[in-house]
């Protein structure tokens, strides 16, 4: 063996056993939530006591389990999942045999078999097995929505073909592909145009879904693969503007929120205690574009409806562009109707050229 042969069996080794990993964590997540699903169906409609919980089962159980990731929201769309693709029941069936888990009371076998006699009787589809085994149960809160079963189907296919990523899944939903790909006079030439553009998933997509912070346990930034410069400057900044002392209070770094049915996270969160307000820090490693300025004012009013108090002022955002070439600072004031909070915050907070120049020191130091 020569020294190449040595680093190429080290690099494969290593590609293949972090894939190993990720689909097992992926399998796993995946039959976990079903399963939960199932158990929380066949409650309401076999549990001796369910009348007693009724329509409130749903926040009763997640405040009993208070398990990490297992709140109300994330109960509703297991459910959803489990009545969407019962047919997965035959993996997890197996899946339950391999790892020896028992069902306490409930004679899951016997279910399965009418599920499977009943999927059979069904148009075919893509097999329960590589369901699990091509897609996250990211891609499948994607695709239960999708209340056609033919529609639902060609997305599964479409997606397991060009092993797409969820942001893919769901950008190609969303510009109507299966009813362009109907419509089209040549479908494979716009598969072949869409399959060149397509973004694909990798490993650390799935490690990186909140869905799996969530069930191994980690904390999003725990995991997070930010550019190195990226975190040094979010460190220097935050330090930065706490050392001013001008009221700033720093609440939470990579915070994160939900806004309808998807997570975002927000660079830097600080309440200014003198302002009375929430102040929103984004930095981009980009140059300026207004999907930049477009995200961080949904952020904003994210915070003025849902957490900003009676006795707060509207909250503050600063967006940070930076690049080797430029650093821009840009405040934003969605919704600052009050002219002399406004002035009172361009007093209270850092000059915009101040922070211009400590981007460029930092770049320079890094």
């Amino acid at each position: 063996m020569n020294f190449d042969s040595l680093v190429s069996n080290i690099a494969q080794t290593h590609i293949t056993l972090r894939q190993s990993a990720v689909n097992a964590i992926n399998r796993h997540l995946t039959i976990r939530n079903w399963l939960i699903g199932f158990y929380i169906v066949h409650f309401e409609q076999k549990g001796e006591d369910r009348a007693k919980y009724g329509n409130e089962l749903i926040d009763r159980l997640a405040s009993k389990a208070n398990i990490k990731g297992l709140g109300a929201r994330n109960l509703k769309l297991f459910r959803q999942f489990y009545v969407s693709y019962p047919q997965i029941g035959q993996s997890v069936a197996e899946q339950l045999r391999q790892l020896q888990i028992p069902l306490n009371n409930i004679d899951f076998q016997s279910i399965i078999i009418v599920q499977s006699v009943t999927a059979q009787l069904a148009p075919p589809g893509v097999s329960p097995d590589k369901l699990i085994a091509k897609l996250s149960f990211t891609h499948f809160t994607q695709l239960f929505p999708l209340a056609d079963p033919l529609k639902r189907l060609f997305y599964e296919i479409e997606c397991i073909k060009g092993n797409w990523s969820v942001r893919e899944l769901s950008r190609q939903i969303d510009s109507l592909y299966y009813e362009r790909s109907a419509m089209s006079q040549k479908p494979e030439k716009l598969s072949a145009m869409i399959a060149n553009k397509a973004e694909t998933v990798l490993p650390e997509d799935i490690i990186k879904s909140v869905y799996t912070f969530e069930f191994l346990g980690l904390h999003p930034k725990e995991v997070i693969e930010e550019s190195k410069l990226e975190t040094a400057l979010l460190d220097h900044l935050q330090d930065f503007l706490l050392e001013m002392g001008h009221g700033f209070c720093l609440e939470s770094r990579q915070k994160k929120i939900l806004i309808g049915d998807e997570y975002f996270f927000i660079d830097i969160v600080f309440y200014h205690r003198i302002l009375k307000c929430h102040i929103l820090l984004e930095l981009k490693m980009e140059k300026f574009n207004h999907q930049n300025a477009g995200q961080l004012n949904t952020y904003l009013n994210y915070y003025k409806k849902e957490v900003m108090q009676k006795d707060d002022h509207p909250p503050v955002g600063i967006l940070l562009v930076a690049n080797k070439n430029q650093a821009l600072v840009e405040y934003a004031t969605a919704g600052m109707d009050n002219h002399l909070f406004v002035s009172k915050y361009l007093v209270k907070l850092p000059d915009k050229k101040q922070l211009e120049r400590f981007i460029n020191n930092e770049l320079k130091k890094l």
